[in-house]
This record gives structure tokens, sequence and C-alpha cells, in this order.
């Protein structure tokens, strides 16, 4: 089991002179934290005016800062909004290149495409278009990534003319991909394009046991045709994440910000919003239903708390859980709603030194005897893949000289 830390940079109102910053810096402490203690994985979303719920709309910027600050810890794009929209395929291929090469081979590639009116209107994307129209273009970054040159592309939601797109990534043939996944549904695109599955819903080990069981179904039958040019099968699963000797701290420190991130997610979808005058936790506060006293009592007579906060032992038994399920990759969700800085690093380090150990120590054996399984798979997987032609040398279209000489300002 591996396991890794995930970033929506949420900055509930009121807000103060300050607060962005200090929560940005916060965040590359906890990762630089995170990174000394043998966390796995340091993932930042990507979305565009959501106030309050996150303010992590330039994450390629926020990696870079993770990876220069970091030794061993991968960075992931968890997700990178890849519909053309958002960012010009080449543009992102650019990118990625870049940050691998920064980050010495430590890049992780999730997709997505954007669920709220905010994001998609505002970038004028058909909602009913947005999934082939992120699918269309991650295909051309993995070709972006690692054709020399790239041979041109005329599609459905993008066109892009012959060029070598530089830098190309340090991992061969390119980072390994994912995609943002919220139900079965997506988890089996996923599994149907051989990439790995980000599950950013909050399930219990029974229902990721399906859900692993239909990826991993797929990923083993002919239905998966990989979209990149390498197989990355893995499930990794969102969970929330305050630990404490005591479990009412436990809770007091974590509860209210993980019901604000589920509150906010549905908020944002369902409810109308005025750009700039947001009410997201106020208006969440008048909503909960109950306080954190309230659930200290509903659960202090249970011999466990399987929510991901709780005691080290809780949180033992709720990734144990995941891992005989088959999940491959625990992603902690630390940073919501007011949740502190001090308190999540002493999370971090808590977990770090009581829990992390025993299930680090069966990594090695878990993932050899994984790709081993999976061996024949992929490569009957690869064989199904639709290669875009390369061109031979006489075929690359010559770009031709400007009429006009070079100069200044011109």
């Amino acid at each position: 089991m591996r396991f890794g830390i995930f970033y929506e940079h949420q900055l509930p109102k009121p807000w103060k002179e300050g607060d962005e910053a200090k929560l940005f810096h916060e965040a590359l402490e906890q990762v630089v934290l995170a990174d000394k203690l043998g966390y796995d994985y340091a993932w930042e979303v990507e979305h565009h005016f959501l106030e309050e719920y996150s303010h992590s709309s330039a994450p390629e910027v926020f990696l870079s800062a993770c990876a220069a600050l970091t030794k061993n810890i991968r960075v992931g794009h968890g997700i990178r909004q890849v519909i053309a929209n958002y960012n010009h395929p080449a543009r992102t291929a650019e990118g990625l290149g870049t940050l691998d090469i920064i980050s010495r081979g430590r890049l992780d590639f999730g997709i997505g495409e954007g669920a709220t009116r905010l994001e998609l209107g505002g970038f004028k994307i058909p909602a009913r278009e947005k999934r082939a129209m992120a699918l269309e273009a991650a295909e051309q970054i993995a070709n972006m990534m690692t054709m020399t040159p790239y041979p041109g592309y005329e599609g459905k939601s993008f066109s892009f003319p012959c060029r070598n797109v530089l830098p190309k990534p340090v991992q061969k043939p390119h980072p390994p991909m994912w995609m943002a996944c919220t139900n079965r549904d997506t988890i089996k695109v996923a599994a149907q394009n051989g990439i790995g599955a980000l599950a950013f819903a909050f399930v219990n080990p029974e229902e990721a046991k399906n859900w692993a069981e239909i990826y991993y179904g797929i990923i083993k039958s002919e239905e998966c045709v990989p979209l990149g040019h390498a197989v990355n099968a893995n499930l990794a699963m969102v969970s929330n994440f305050s630990v404490h000797p005591d479990r009412a701290e436990a809770i007091r420190r974590g509860q209210e910000g993980f019901e604000f991130f589920a509150y906010a997610v549905n908020a944002l979808v369902a409810h109308d919003v005025l750009p700039g005058r947001s009410t997201l936790f106020a208006d969440f506060q008048k909503a909960r239903a109950k306080n954190d006293d309230e659930i200290i009592a509903a659960v202090k007579g249970l011999e466990r708390n399987a929510s991901g906060i709780g005691t080290p032992d809780d949180i033992r038994h709720h990734i144990k859980g995941f891992q005989a399920s088959g999940v491959d990759q625990v992603i902690f969700l630390q940073q919501a709603g007011f949740n502190k800085h001090a308190h999540i690093c002493e999370a971090l380090e808590l977990f770090a030194k009581d829990v992390m150990p025993e299930f680090k120590a069966q990594v090695a054996e878990r993932e050899a005897k994984k790709a081993k399984e999976l061996a024949p798979y992929i490569e009957a997987a690869m064989k199904r893949k639709k290669w875009m032609p390369a061109l031979t040398d006489d075929e690359i279209p010559v770009v031709k000289a400007s009429a006009l000489r070079a100069g200044p300002g011109r």
C-alpha cells in the first residue's frame, strides 16, 4: 500500500489579508514534511473560479515548488484539466516535460474534465461533450510527449500542426497517466483506457472492492485499449485523514473540515452562485446536521471509527480494509475547511510513526506479485493500442520562412 496527500487549497470565508499566501506556504511545508516522513505522493487538483472550495487554479506552479523542495515524494497532477479550452494540449505536454525534468522523473499525470457550471461555462465547454474532449486531448498529449516530431492532428475539439513538442519528459515513454473517477462508470472508462483511477469518492472498503473488481476485470479484458504509450494499472482512493491518540480530539480537529468538503462539492453543482460573493462555509454551517460533540458521543461506544478520522488503531483498521479490497494507494485529504496546519503536521507524523511502517514493509512483495500477474494482460493490451503513425523524414512538412526579416519588434 502506498500513501499520498491531496490538495484542493480550500479557503473558507471570512478571509483576511494574507490568508491565501499563508495557505499555499503551509501546504508547501506539509509536502516537505511528508517527503521526509516517507509518504509516496503529493497530489494537487486543478479547479477554476471555485472560491472557498478550491483556490488551486495553477497546480503546475505549486507542484514545481514541491519538486524543487523535495527529494523522493512523487508530485502528481490530480488532476490537470486537459480540454483545450482550459489548457492547450501542446502547452500541457510542454509543462509536463518540464516538470518531469525539474522533479527528476517524479511526476504523475492525472487527467480531468471539470464538472461545475462555473468552470465549464467560464471556458465555454459543452457539458455533454467534456468527456470525449478530455480523452481526445489526453491521447494527443501522450503522443506529443513521445513523438519526434509530433505529426500534427485535426480533431473534433482542437487541431495542431506538425511540431516537435519540447522538452521531452525524463520518464519513458511518459509519466504515468491517471484519470479522475467519481463513480463506477468513470472507473470503467479509466480501465478501458489503461490508465490509473484516482477515485475522488469517499466510499467504504466494501464499495472499494466492487470498484477494484470492475477496474482490474477490465484491465485484464479485451476492453482495455491503452490511451497512452504505457498501461498504468493502479487504483487510488481518497480518504479523510485526522489522526490523534484520542479519538474525540481527532474528530474535533478534522470532522468539520471534511464535512465542509463534501457539502461544497454538492453545493457548487446544485446551487446558484454569485461570483465573488460566495457564502459557501456560512451556508454549510447553517445546514450542518450535528456538531462535533454530538458526533463524538455517537462514536464513543464504538470499537473503532472507520472514516479515516481517529486513533492510529482506527486508521490502521481503515487502511487494512482498503488493502483487502484491492486498492493500491490511499490518498489522504488532510487540508479541508479550517483544519489547522499544526494539526495536519502532527497527524502526518503520527501516522508515519505508528501506522505506515507495517504497510511499507509489504510494498515490494505486493507490487512484484501484482506486476507478474498483470504482465500478460498488459502485453496484450499494448498490442491493441492504436498508434499514431510517425512521419518519415521526407513526410515532415517544411515550415516556410517568413517573408519578413526577423528583428526587434517583428
